[in-house]
C-alpha cells in the first residue's frame, strides 16, 4: 500500500467538518484512500446503477438505508444528496460523518457552494507523486517515470502503461466529455487532445488550435475547459503583479499526468522518451505537475504561476512564499551549466521580492551558485 502524503490533512479536515470532499482525476486514488482514512464508514459507489436510481428517485429512504458515517464515491453523479446531507450535518453536528469524491471540480465546487457551504472541507487528491513512490521504495529514472506516469494501478497492480491509459482515454476521458458537452466530431477531439500533448508547456494559441482542428476557437475554449473540468489538464497562469503590463497574460497549459501525454504522443516504451523531441516539455510538465501535488498534499492552494514579458524573458515557474518570490526554472538536461540561472539573474532585477531561485534538472547534484540552486528533480522540497 502507498501511503499518500495529502492523508494528515485529509484526518486534520474531517477532525473539523462533518464533511469532507475529496476530489481530483478518476483513477487517482480516491477511493481507496477514503477507505483506509475511514475504514469504519460504510461505502457506496453512485456509479452503480441501481444505488443511483435509488438515490435520484428516493433520497429520504436512500439516507434511513444508508444511515450513520458514509463515504460516498462520486457525488457529482447525484448533486441532489447534498441538499439532504446538510440536514443531517445541521441535525447531528459530527465530525466527518460524510467523506465524499468527486472527479468534476467546477460541478462538485457550484453543488457544494449552494448547499453545504461551510460544513465540508475540500481536499484534492492528484495522482502518485514521486515522493510518495520513493517513500515505498520505488525510484526511477527519468524517462521512465515520464513514460509509466503516476497512476496509482501502474504501481500497484503492475498495469502496462500503454494499456491504462488506452482505456483511460476511451473509458474516462471521451466519455466525461460527451456528458458535459456536446462533440459533433470524435475524430476531432481525438486530434485535438493529441495536439494538445504536443504542445504541453506552451501558451494556449486557440486561432493556431482551430485551424489544426478544423473546429471553431469557442468549441476549442469549451473543450479545453471539460479537460480541466475533469482534472484531464490544468493552466497555468501568468504571473504579472507588480510587473507592468507589458507582459504576456495567456496561460499554459499542462496534462495532469504525464503518462497520458506520452501515450497520446505514441511514446510505447522509456527509450522513445530520450529520443522524443518533445523531452523537454514532457519533463517540464512532470515537474510542474509535481509541484501543483505537492501544493495539494499540503492542503494549500496551488497558487504557482510562470512568467514571460513581451522582451522574451520567461521563468517556467513561479511560487509565492509568503512575501517573496521564488523563480523556477526546468531543465530536462543532466548537466550543470551556469547558463541556466541567466533568466533567474534578469527576473531577480524586476523586483526585491524575487529571492534566489531553483533550477529543476535531471542531474543528481545538488549545487549552489549566486542566483540559483541546482535541484534533482526528484529532490525537489516544496514548502
Amino acid at each position: 500500500m502507498i501511503q499518500r502524503e495529502i492523508s494528515k490533512h485529509v484526518l486534520d479536515m474531517a477532525k473539523e467538518y462533518p464533511a469532507l470532499t475529496i476530489i481530483g482525476p478518476r483513477q487517482s486514488g480516491k477511493t481507496t484512500l477514503a477507505k483506509m482514512l475511514f475504514p469504519k464508514h460504510k461505502y457506496i459507489n453512485l456509479e452503480e446503477p441501481d444505488i443511483r436510481e435509488f438515490a435520484k428517485k428516493y433520497p429520504r429512504d436512500f439516507f434511513k438505508n444508508y444511515s450513520g458515517n458514509l463515504i460516498i464515491d462520486e457525488i457529482q453523479r447525484v448533486p441532489e444528496l447534498l441538499s439532504y446531507i446538510q440536514v443531517i450535518v445541521d441535525d447531528n453536528n459530527i465530525k466527518g460523518q460524510f467523506i465524499l469524491t468527486g472527479s468534476h471540480q467546477p460541478q462538485i465546487k457550484a453543488n457544494i457552494a449552494q448547499s453545504l457551504a461551510g460544513r465540508t472541507a475540500i481536499a484534492t487528491l492528484l495522482p502518485l507523486s514521486i515522493k510518495e513512490l520513493s517513500d515505498t521504495g520505488i525510484v526511477l529514472e527519468r524517462d521512465e517515470y515520464i513514460y509509466k506516469g503516476f497512476m496509482p494501478r501502474i504501481y500497484s497492480e503492475n498495469v502496462t502503461p500503454k494499456y491504462l491509459y488506452q482505456n483511460y482515454y476511451s473509458t474516462y476521458v471521451e466519455r466525461d466529455v460527451r456528458q458535459l458537452i456536446n462533440v459533433g466530431s470524435q475524430n476531432s477531439f481525438e486530434r485535438f487532445i493529441k495536439l494538445l500533448a504536443g504542445r504541453i508547456g506552451q501558451i494556449i494559441n486557440l486561432n493556431s488550435l482551430a485551424g489544426d482542428v478544423g473546429v471553431s476557437q469557442t468549441t476549442l475554449s469549451s473543450w479545453i475547459s471539460v479537460l480541466e473540468a475533469s482534472f484531464i489538464v490544468f493552466r497555468l497562469p501568468c504571473y504579472f503583479n507588480n510587473f507592468g503590463k507589458r507582459q504576456i497574460k495567456t496561460p499554459k497549459l499542462y496534462f495532469t499526468d504525464v503518462g497520458l501525454a506520452a501515450y497520446l504522443l505514441g511514446i510505447e516504451n522509456p527509450e522513445q522518451v530520450f529520443r522524443d523531441p518533445l523531452v523537454g516539455g514532457l519533463f517540464e510538465n512532470m515537474v510542474v505537475a509535481e509541484v501543483l501535488k505537492a501544493r495539494y498534499n499540503q492542503g494549500k492552494n496551488a497558487e504557482i504561476y510562470y512568467f514571460r514579458n513581451q522582451n522574451g524573458l520567461e521563468i517556467d515557474l513561479i511560487l509565492n512564499e509568503g512575501q517573496s518570490i521564488i523563480p523556477v526554472e526546468i531543465k530536462a538536461g543532466a548537466s550543470f551549466d551556469l547558463s541556466f540561472a541567466k533568466n533567474i539573474k534578469l527576473f531577480k532585477g524586476l523586483s526585491d521580492k524575487v529571492k534566489n531561485g531553483y533550477i529543476v534538472y535531471s542531474g543528481d547534484k545538488n549545487i549552489k551558485t549566486e542566483n540559483a540552486e541546482f535541484v534533482s528533480f526528484t529532490k525537489l522540497t516544496i514548502k
